[in-house]
């Protein structure tokens, strides 16, 4: 069985690339540049050139697939609005090339899509959330659902925070607003919480629900129900050796720009319904942890010294 899988050679998909092959089926990895055809080459995929803007590279890797993981993005949030409407635009393009089969795709939103519920954690069940403060990216949830009403075998795996020792998704961008204003914050008491999975465990989800999926369905990617961001707060300043500091919602959303509105949302979610549903059982280290553990932490001069 051949998948073809966008972004293949990003930080989540290339460790879905792997789980792939370790588990025995073909992968078409799509990539624009030589470096990502030889890492792909290197994991034993097949390599497929385009990008998200070539709309006839997705239609064409897709046609040549028995199943489709889309997970690649562009991760400029300068346009962050621009590049949720693009992959608006190659999720329709994707299901263009699967209609008419049973061939599945798989769409990757985030936890945060299903918007406010205040008192409890948010669930599959629950729809995008288009009201006031939602996020661009529901765009991905419009356009799968656009593809379902022509009957195309389309779910939704929406991801929370991911990590690993060696990334950590948008906490990268608040390390790096950390390093360069000297200080570590958060909102009020920082009681506002991120959902978090290690990226191991979200590869596996992937493929089990290309395994085991339903076609209709989300299913969310939810190992930690919800890391306080004063924890992930004070490891940061641990790590970078900076000041940990409450301020109030204004003051931390002039420091934070635009990652204000994710570091100040308060975005707890289940993965109760994706557990009993495919039998996903994370079982990797915590957001936390692997903060604590990073190496990217230590300071360059060091690594030029062990360099030598």
């Amino acid at each position: 069985m051949k998948i073809f899988v966008t972004g293949a050679t990003g930080f989540i998909g290339s460790a879905i690339v792997r789980e792939l092959i370790n588990e025995g089926y073909q992968v078409l990895g799509l990539t624009r540049s030589d470096a990502g055809a030889k890492s792909l080459i290197a994991a034993g995929a097949e390599v497929h050139r385009g990008d998200l803007e070539d709309l006839e590279s997705l239609r064409s890797g897709a046609a040549a697939a028995d199943a489709v993981i889309h997970t690649a993005f562009i991760h400029d949030f300068s346009k962050f609005k621009e590049n949720c409407e693009i992959d608006r635009r190659a999720i329709e393009a994707l299901g263009s090339a699967l209609e008419g089969s049973d061939r599945p795709l798989i769409v990757t939103s985030g936890t945060g899509m299903a918007g406010p519920t205040p008192g409890r954690l948010s669930t599959e069940d629950d729809p995008p959330y288009s009201g006031p403060g939602s996020i661009p990216r529901i765009a991905s949830e419009e356009a799968a659902a656009s593809i379902a009403g022509r009957g195309v075998c389309v779910s939704v795996v929406r991801l929370p925070q991911v990590h690993d020792p060696e990334k950590q998704g948008l906490v990268t961008y608040a390390i790096a607003i950390a390093r360069e204003k000297g200080v570590s914050i958060f909102a009020g008491a920082g009681a506002n919480r991120w959902p978090a999975v290690h990226r191991l465990d979200a590869a596996r989800l992937y493929r089990l629900v290309l395994e085991k999926g339903v076609a209709g369905a989300r299913y969310n990617a939810v190992a930690e129900e919800g890391v306080p961001f004063r924890e992930i707060a004070q490891a940061i300043g641990r790590r970078v050796n900076v000041p940990v500091v409450s301020k109030s919602p204004e003051e931390a959303a002039e420091h934070f720009g635009w990652l204000a509105h994710f570091a100040l949302m308060d975005s707890p979610a289940s993965s109760e319904r994706t557990r009993k549903l495919l039998g996903w059982r994370p079982t990797r280290t915590g957001l936390i942890a692997d903060l604590d553990a990073a190496q990217y932490f230590e300071p360059r001069t060091d690594r030029a010294v062990a360099a030598r």
